[in-house]
């Protein structure tokens, strides 16, 4: 049946209605959208333009324990802080440490960073001092701020760590880095053992002192010392009232548990030189030592312009 003119004229009307309302609802779809994704946008910038760090929420002295109930995790503007300043507050079980020092004083509302604690095993002690070695062997990429174990290998190829998981500064001359001088942090244990281990490098001809740098040293731990120091050296420890009691009975414990080692190993080695070879080797190396030292304070002081 044909469709009157003012029946169609209304159908028009109604299709015409029904594809306007489409465009103006995908219209507001798009722009509702493209407003979503702006804002998305501008949340995942928010994001990124956010660290997060812990803040000091109560003042704590130097040598204080740090523990997780007084700091808070706040998140600030990178423009404030340029990153993430987090700090592992459990172990690996998820319990709450307590090792965690104040290397120094923390005020109320200070970020704190990892630089800023110790921890109970590596907390100064009243017989540290920085030492300076000329005669350890160096790896050839090592930076001021790496994690050293200085070892002794023999001339038989028995291979002893000596010191454990020392951090390294290397001196600068005129914005140089010294090519063979290292300084570490040594208790005076550490100091006299080092010592012995030198002379009984310098007594065995095609022994080395060397050193090897930690991997990812905030998750190694600190290797166990190897080296038995002879028993001249033990007898100076025990006597010496500037070791503390619990290095010296580590020290006598190792002695006890190692006295094969040291006698089959190391001693065999040495024995090999009489006591003059022992007494030549020594001095020969001995004056290598002060001379390359006497020639680096002098180019120190030069740079200084006081020379």
């Amino acid at each position: 049946m044909a469709m009157n003119p003012m029946q169609r004229k209304a159908n028009n009307y109604l299709l015409i209605g029904i594809f306007s309302t489409l465009v103006v609802t995908g219209a507001i779809i798009a722009i509702l959208f493209m407003q979503l994704s702006k804002l998305q946008t501008e949340m995942n910038k928010e994001k990124t333009n956010v660290a997060n760090v812990y803040v000091v929420n109560k003042k704590i002295k130097s040598g204080e324990t740090v523990t997780e109930d007084v700091l808070t995790l706040k998140k600030v503007s990178k423009s404030v802080w340029s990153a993430d300043a987090t700090l592992p507050l459990r172990d690996d079980e998820g319990k709450a440490r307590e090792d965690l020092i104040a290397k120094i004083d923390l005020e109320e509302g200070m970020i704190i960073t990892a630089n800023m604690l110790t921890t109970n095993d590596q907390k100064t002690t009243n017989d540290a001092r920085k030492q300076e070695y000329n005669m350890v062997i160096l790896p050839t990429q090592i930076e001021s701020g790496d994690y050293i174990d200085i070892r002794l290998r023999l001339s038989n190829g028995t291979d002893f760590i000596v010191v454990s998981k020392k951090k390294v500064e290397i001196p600068q001359i005129d914005g140089v880095d010294s090519a063979d001088i290292i300084k570490v942090e040594m208790s005076e244990m550490e100091t006299k053992t080092m010592a012995g281990a030198i002379v009984e490098a310098y007594i065995d001809e095609g022994a080395m002192l060397y050193a090897t740098t930690y991997v990812e040293p905030g998750l190694q731990a600190s290797a166990i010392p190897t080296y038995v120091p002879s028993a001249e050296v033990q007898v100076a420890i025990a006597n010496d009232s500037n070791v503390e009691y619990e290095a010296r009975k580590a020290l006598i414990n190792r002695y006890d548990s190692e006295k094969e080692v040291r006698l089959n190993l190391i001693e065999r080695t040495l024995n090999r030189y009489d006591a003059k070879e022992k007494v030549d080797n020594i001095e020969a190396k001995v004056q290598e030592e002060i001379t390359k030292a006497k020639e680096a304070r002098t180019s120190y002081l030069e740079s200084l312009g006081g020379y």
